[in-house]
């Protein structure tokens, strides 16, 4: 089992420079990095711009203008927006940024599709309201507009923890994520890792049930 978030030596980061853990993946699993080489010559375009990216833009560079930088690197024109109804605000800024530096995007809102909750098979006890009509997020349908129109890069906003799972699943373009929803710390999930020495120290006890 790996457990690189608990590690002190992050010898990695020198790219084998400075000797490494005997337990670092780096050295027990060598038949692992062997494939993922493999795998990333076909993606190695993307590897490529990623890194240009940070450098040209460290500690510059908002998350807004990365994307935008990654994507005119690779030569993608056409962006995808799969949004959630409760940002849709910030979607329409982001939409407006990216139409105002030259890409086409087109945009998918989560409840898109009109489905009910109880379609799905949903007891009305666990909807947000028992007792009235409640759409459902529909990423995979938001996965497949997006194929339908061709776009080649699409950026996620505010989706639901797992519904932003199954979109990624069935995206055919790539996916980067330019807000992680969190309804208690103004999308900002880092919040609660900052604090959880502190005010959040509630989640290092949690059951499994919850707080």
């Amino acid at each position: 089992m790996t457990s690189c978030a608990e590690c002190r030596a992050l010898t990695c980061s020198a790219a084998r420079s400075r000797p490494l853990p005997e337990d670092c993946p780096t050295v027990r699993c060598p038949e692992v990095y062997r494939a993922a080489a493999g795998l990333m010559q076909g993606e190695v375009d993307l590897a490529l711009w990623a890194a240009r990216v940070e450098s040209r833009g460290y500690c510059r560079w908002t998350r807004v203008e990365e994307i935008m930088e990654f994507a005119r690197g690779l030569g993608w024109s056409h962006l995808g927006l799969a949004f959630c109804m409760g940002l849709r605000h910030e979607a329409a800024t982001a939409a407006g940024i990216f139409r105002a530096n030259g890409f086409t995007v087109s945009s998918v809102i989560c409840k898109t599709g009109a489905v009910d909750k109880a379609d799905l098979g949903l007891d009305d006890r666990d909807k947000l309201h028992p007792g009235q009509p409640e759409a459902m997020c529909y990423p995979v349908a938001q996965a497949e507009l997006l194929n339908q129109q061709g776009t080649q890069f699409n950026v996620v906003v505010g989706l639901c923890v797992g519904h932003d799972s199954l979109f990624f699943k069935y995206s055919r373009a790539p996916v980067t994520v330019l807000v992680a929803k969190d309804r208690v710390l103004a999308h900002n999930p880092a919040g609660a890792l900052y604090t959880a020495g502190g005010y959040y120290r509630r989640l290092t006890r949690l059951t499994p049930e919850g707080p």
